[in-house]
């Protein structure tokens, strides 16, 4: 099992509010020479299932500094589900999540799906879906750190995705009032509400959680969803102004959202990161499809302190 993301603090970490000096070092360090565009992050392989060490290395690099990568590969529209289980395992993730929605292997098919259970969520249609980071309705000991996307094929308009670093995200929030990450850090910040099935029998119970922690190596992880509806809230005045602010920094034009849409071949690595995805229209000819792989552990070699060893 997992070991449940927390928000105690870490004494070890720049995350922990309690220690502004490291926090200040790590900012500069992590703001020095960060990506200015989407192209920064993407690197050119031959395919994904066996990357070269050169290839590797690039993607590492990239992760490291904004915790995310793209690929652009030569499988094009190859529709092997191999490709996306093998790049996770070159990055060293292994609990993957099968949610109750993903299919046999685990990887979930994201594409239009008109009948069944998947018709009524919203990943399965051609709806626009806001920003949020995956599986923040999960129980505690079980969040997604590891989100991977696989392109097969897109849409004939549309499914563009916006993308931003949640470090990056935490440190405009702590800049501006370190008190906004104490109230998002609070274990009832912000509420799942319980899913009730169509016979009334509860599927998942109320989920409280805080949207920022802290892990046991000192990484920050975020929980979060802009959705309005089916969202609770922590009902006072400071979580409220934190919650306002970060809904307008995502609603910005800031230079650290990257707008792109993956294309055949083309894949995303990330730390769960956050991100949104605009509607889509398919047509008989192209219809979107993207493996979307999630895991409980982290991307290796990512930890704060593996980047940053001399904090």
């Amino acid at each position: 099992m997992i070991e449940p993301v927390t928000h105690a603090n870490n004494p070890a970490s720049p995350f922990d509010l309690e220690n502004e000096t490291l926090y200040q070092k790590w900012r500069e360090r992590k703001l020095q020479d960060y990506p200015q565009s989407l192209g920064d992050l993407l690197v050119e392989i031959k395919d994904p299932r066996q990357l070269t060490q050169t290839e590797h290395e690039a993607l590492l690099v990239r992760i490291r500094k904004t915790n995310m990568a793209l690929y652009a590969g030569k499988t094009g529209e190859n529709p092997d589900r191999g490709i996306p289980h093998a790049i996770s395992r070159q990055f060293g993730v292994q609990a993957l999540d099968h949610n109750w929605l993903s299919d046999d292997d685990g990887l979930t098919s994201l594409t239009v799906v008109k009948e069944g259970i998947r018709n009524q969520y919203i990943p399965y249609s051609s709806r626009a879906i806001n920003w949020h980071t995956d599986g923040y309705y999960n129980t505690l000991g079980k969040q997604i750190h590891t989100l991977n996307l696989h392109c097969v094929s897109p849409a004939e308009k549309g499914g563009e995705n916006r993308i931003m670093d949640h470090e990056v995200a935490y440190i405009l929030l702590r800049d501006e009032n370190p008190d906004y990450i104490q109230a998002l850090m609070a274990p009832d910040a912000m509420t799942l509400p319980a899913r009730i099935d169509e016979g009334g029998t509860v599927a998942r119970p109320d989920e409280p959680g805080p949207v920022y922690s802290i892990d046991h190596s000192g990484n920050l992880h975020m929980r979060y969803t802009i959705r309005v509806h089916n969202i609770i809230w922590k009902d006072d005045d400071i979580t409220a102004r934190a919650v306002t602010l970060l809904k307008e920094l995502l609603e910005s034009d800031s230079p650290y959202i990257y707008k792109g849409r993956l294309e055949p071949g083309m894949g995303l690595i990330s730390n769960n990161i956050l991100h949104d995805r605009t509607a889509f229209r398919d047509t008989a000819d192209h219809t979107r499809l993207i493996y979307r792989a999630r895991y409980y552990d982290r991307l290796a070699n990512t930890d704060i302190f593996d980047i940053y060893p001399d904090l």
